[in-house]
């Protein structure tokens, strides 16, 4: 059902670990040769390779490309009030902890009269992406939706497949709980495109789209392109990302999900089996990763996911995810080598069930999201938690985060100087502009606080290593013509 890796007796060096441990096969690269016409042809024919490309892929070409209000309004008024009070739950917390994330502006005193203010500034419109494949994913909704929000972003777009499976009023549409999902969170932007072709539409904009706020046809026909895209995607997904990468701002390149467990002798052996099953439904390719220093442990967790299996409504999917190459327990000699193993790992999810889970986590360096103790699974995390379930995968944790409000702010600083301040630090800018052979930055600098300096004469280059020196009061700026 799964395999083992026994690594005791010897530790490889993390490149050489990295290696040596379980990953899915998904080749974004692979993908770019269907990505990139999918892309150019959106750019260039707009609503047309849109709806070409829907039937294609999806199965059904929307009625509406750009999701009518009445249809969102009908999608929340029937939606189960259970559902809709877990979603309003999550949202809250969402909120909380988002909110919680939000830099405050800093002004550094640098000298009497010089000041540097870090300013934080949303971006103006973001694209977010819900997936919708093998499940449904409103929370994925709440998890791109609650942070742009927070952030302070005013124009949000979301997109998701439309649906075939759909009886009635949403055929054609993203499923019924995404668009009841979105109109919680009162966003009114929702189009019906999926795939390599939302991102495309997102990047370039187009024209051409019915169906707006009021549900009339015609009168918002428009998709403007956004700044940044974010939200999980299939493999055709995250390669148009990086296609379209520079045009827009990215999250990042989702794989498949995975979830990885350090547990010691003291973890219960259903808990963990019962949380590799429950990442394991999500995709054949998901990756399920057990590290332990227990062999006990390690048999006790392969009789339980006997049971887990058997009695899980995707056997058939979770059981092809856990006998994948990208699934695995993993035997290590001690708790210092299973963190060295999870470190190298970077996993999307990583749980900790040992003694002192607290301490182990902190202890910590490469992960997306870490959950602490026995009662803090991942599912959790991808409702209710009031973390973000938007994570990196395959192995990125090592150098990118979760989503969070800082996706969607950016970082600017303000420069205010007077002439005190100026002259203060006026010596060693012009020094350093000299020395990096940029002369005319030490001339602006001494066109305010010393004169403007000595200009070469025309045909002439300053030297490398030459000081210019600057005018002295009273001199012509006008450079001598040489005769």
């Amino acid at each position: 059902m799964i395999s083992r890796l026994d690594l005791r007796g010897t530790l490889p060096e993390p490149a050489e670990l990295r290696q040596a441990l379980p990953r899915a096969d998904f080749d974004i690269d692979d993908a770019l040769e269907v990505v990139v016409p999918i892309c150019r042809d959106v750019r260039e024919r707009g609503v047309v390779a849109l709806r070409e490309l829907s039937e294609r892929f999806d199965g059904v070409t929307p009625e509406h490309l750009r999701v009518p209000a009445a249809v969102l309004d009908a999608a929340l008024d029937r939606l189960d009030p259970a559902v809709r009070a877990a979603l309003e739950e999550s949202i809250r917390r969402a909120r909380l902890v988002h909110t919680a994330q939000l830099p405050a502006e800093h002004t550094t005193e640098l000298a009497p009269g010089g000041r540097v203010t870090q300013r934080w500034l949303p971006t103006a419109r973001v694209g977010l992406y819900v997936p919708g494949g093998l499940a449904v994913y409103p929370s994925s909704v709440v998890m791109n939706v609650v942070p742009a929000q927070v952030a302070g972003v005013g124009s949000i777009a979301v997109t998701s497949p439309p649906q075939r499976d759909n009886t009635g009023v949403f055929t054609g549409y993203p499923h019924p709980t995404i668009l009841a999902a979105c109109r919680l969170l009162g966003v009114d932007e929702v189009y019906a495109v999926g795939g390599a072709q939302a991102i495309a539409m997102l990047a370039y904009g187009v024209r051409g789209l019915e169906g707006d706020a009021t549900g009339a046809v015609g009168s918002a026909d428009v998709c403007e392109p956004v700044n940044i895209i974010t939200g999980p995607g299939n493999v055709f997904v995250a390669s148009a990302k990086r296609h379209l990468r520079g045009l827009v701002g990215i999250d990042a390149e989702a794989g498949p999900t995975e979830i990885a467990i350090l547990a010691d002798d003291s973890a219960d052996p259903d808990h963990v089996a019962a949380d590799l099953v429950s990442q394991a439904e999500h995709d054949p390719l998901a990756a399920a990763v057990l590290v332990t220093d227990s062999e006990a442990l390690a048999g006790r967790v392969e009789t339980a996911l006997v049971r887990w299996v058997g009695a899980t409504k995707h056997t058939e999917r979770v059981g092809t995810a856990l006998a994948g190459r990208q699934s695995a327990i993993v035997l290590v000699d001690d708790l210092a080598a299973g963190l060295a193993v999870v470190d190298a790992y970077a996993a999307e999810h990583l749980e900790i069930h040992t003694r002192d889970a607290a301490d182990v986590a902190r202890r910590v360096t490469n992960a997306g999201a870490i959950f602490v103790g026995s009662y803090s699974p991942v599912s959790l995390g991808d409702y209710s938690a009031g973390s973000n379930h938007v994570l990196p995968t395959a192995g990125t944790a090592a150098h990118t985060g979760g989503l969070s409000v800082h996706a969607f702010l950016r970082g600017v600083q303000l420069v205010e100087y007077d002439e005190t301040a100026l002259a203060g630090v006026a010596e060693g800018v012009v020094a350093l502009a000299r020395d990096e052979d940029l002369p005319a930055h030490g001339d602006a600098i001494l066109a305010r606080v010393g004169g403007a300096a000595t200009m070469a004469a025309p045909g002439q280059q300053s030297q490398q290593g030459q000081q210019a020196q600057p005018i002295q009061q009273g001199q012509s700026a006008e450079p001598e013509v040489q005769r």
